[in-house]
């Protein structure tokens, strides 16, 4: 607003005592003051309020308004409360300074003329920005991005006065308002994600209010527009799918101008979702083209030819990819249903992208299929990871949940799960096939263990107990009950310790003197124990076969 808009207004009392050539200086802001060096809270623009209670004499008046005019002010206000009139001494000052000088009416309290000011600013900032943004939108619509979604929020912190970020649904940071502030913490963008996703899966509208650590956050999804309508989708699945608006502010009693001009942002944020959408479709394709060569059982040389081509995609600059690793991961809800391909592809893109990893597309080296209800990744690891120390090249089943274990805990609970799989890392197209089965093989490991987000990685499957979650729970029962239950009635009779001894026996690969020394036994008792143990089940423990059956009794149990 102008300094001429101030005296179009009655009900401020504003009468002008000199300064009439300088009114169409514009007024950024207000602040009330009566110190008599207020440069410190002074950042230029403002309309400065005082009631004169920092002058005792009429020297103090030039040094007052020379501070004023080099923070570059707008004008300045002086009160008639305290002394009746505005001294002369300050209106010759302004006048020599070519400082605004309006005198404030004792009846009109500066509060009225604060909030008169700061709503008209406030406006005309909502104004600009929404023109900017509008102006932004048609150009992301029409051709490249100038500057994607970092420049839509610096413009919120410049204009507006909001911090906002741009999250993935596992808590990735996207976009930040550059250097305006601290940045948001791993932690805090996690939790952010989580509490949106939390509220979103429920098909609640938005803005999504929530507070962190005593700080007012508004959640805002930003919805892709290349997909489905939405009515015709899962709220469960777009809530894993999209990315968030996340505004420190609390924007309840924010009038619908604003929340518009809020939504408006988010629509222009989806133009550039939408544009990395369609950059990763070329990764899509090599990811689907070798999947479905490895499914159909194609030559080793055909597939490795695809590997060929997708190496320099995947690693630009890095040439032939020495190994290859593969994930799967699958979406299932509670009610029995699961979630499509795409969108187990869209999430799977997300877990695997370097939530520390800097640049606008920390998934350029990830490259995601699906194939009914799963997606499937294809991970070339550079000569880097290959494990010169003699370690294990590639991802970790359980690395890969740290980042991202929370939100979509939250986004699932009560609903669905996801589960993944990891394969070990393979050197050709010959290994691929049995990577995939590897990976999905691992994947139903993970889906038998409690817990709404599991992995289970290649390493885990050389263990026999792994088979046990997949026993059907009514045979694992009879199994158990015809070896355990005569020694647990006779324990419970007799108080014998039938089941700790078998426990320790079996532990100590039947030695005789290491499970008695482990007891506190002589080992003649502990003969007594076991022959008891064999006559109540039958069962012989010198022979393998039914050692083997009381351990698996014992861990099914």
């Amino acid at each position: 607003m102008r300094l001429r808009a101030l005296l179009d207004t009655d009900a401020l009392g504003l009468r002008l005592l000199g300064g009439g050539s300088e009114l169409d200086r514009p007024v950024r802001g207000v602040m009330t003051t009566d110190l008599r060096d207020p440069s410190r809270y002074l950042s230029g623009g403002e309309l400065v309020l005082t009631g004169l209670a920092w002058r005792r004499g009429a020297a103090d008046s030039e040094p007052f308004v020379r501070i004023l005019v080099q923070a570059g002010v707008a004008a300045l206000a002086a009160g008639e409360a305290e002394l009746g009139d505005v001294p002369d001494d300050l209106v010759l000052a302004c006048a020599r300074h070519r400082l605004p000088l309006f005198a404030v009416h004792e009846s009109v309290a500066f509060a009225t003329i604060t909030e008169h000011v700061v709503r008209q600013v406030s406006g005309e900032r909502a104004g600009d920005l929404a023109a900017v943004v509008d102006r932004h939108r048609r150009m992301m619509t029409s051709g490249p991005a100038g500057g994607g979604p970092d420049v839509v929020l610096d413009l919120l912190g410049s204009d507006l006065d909001l911090r906002a970020w741009v999250l993935s649904p596992t808590g990735r940071l996207v976009a930040g308002p550059g250097a305006a502030g601290p940045a948001l913490s791993a932690r805090t963008c996690a939790r952010l994600a989580a509490e949106h996703l939390a509220a979103a899966r429920t098909g609640r509208r938005g803005p999504h209010r929530t507070e962190l650590d005593g700080v007012a956050y508004s959640l805002f999804p930003v919805r892709s527009s290349g997909r489905a309508p939405r009515a015709a989708r899962d709220a469960r699945e777009t809530a894993l799918s999209d990315w968030l608006l996340a505004v420190e502010a609390d924007a309840g009693d924010w009038p619908a101008e604003r929340l518009d001009l809020l939504q408006g942002v988010t629509q222009l944020i989806a133009v550039e979702r939408d544009r990395r959408e369609a950059a990763r479709t070329v990764r899509r394709r090599l990811a689907q083209e070798v999947l479905e060569l490895v499914q159909t059982g194609a030559a080793p040389a055909e597939v490795a030819a695809r590997l060929r081509v997708a190496a320099p995609v995947l690693l630009p600059g890095l040439g032939a990819a020495p190994h290859w690793q593969v994930v799967v991961a699958r979406v299932e809800w509670d009610d029995g249903g699961t979630a499509g391909g795409p969108v187990a592809q869209s999430l799977l893109e997300e877990v695997l992208a370097d939530p520390l990893a800097a640049g606008p597309e920390p998934a350029d080296r990830i490259a995601v299929a699906h194939a009914g209800d799963e997606a499937v990744a294809l991970v070339p690891l550079p000569a880097v990871a290959s494990g010169h120390d003699g370690s294990e090249p590639g991802l970790l089943a359980d690395v890969l949940l740290q980042a991202v274990r929370e939100p979509l805990s939250a986004g699932l609970d009560g609903d669905g799960r996801l589960t993944l799989g990891v394969s070990a890392a393979v050197h050709s197209a010959e290994g691929l096939r049995g990577a995939l089965e590897e990976a999905r093989h691992a994947r139903r490991v993970a889906a038998a263990r409690p817990g709404r987000v599991c992995a289970a990685g290649h390493q885990e499957l050389a263990s026999h107990v792994l088979l046990l979650p997949f026993v059907p729970d009514d045979v694992r029962r009879a199994f158990t009950a015809r070896l355990l239950d005569p020694l647990r009635d006779y324990d419970r009779r007799h108080r014998a310790e039938l089941i700790p001894t078998l426990e320790a026996f079996l532990d100590c690969d039947g030695s005789w003197t290491r499970c008695a020394t482990r007891l506190h036994l002589h080992v003649n008792t502990l003969r007594y124990r076991v022959g008891r143990i064999e006559q109540l089940t039958g069962r012989d423990l010198s022979r393998l076969e039914d050692k083997l059956d009381f351990f698996l009794a014992l861990r099914m149990s």
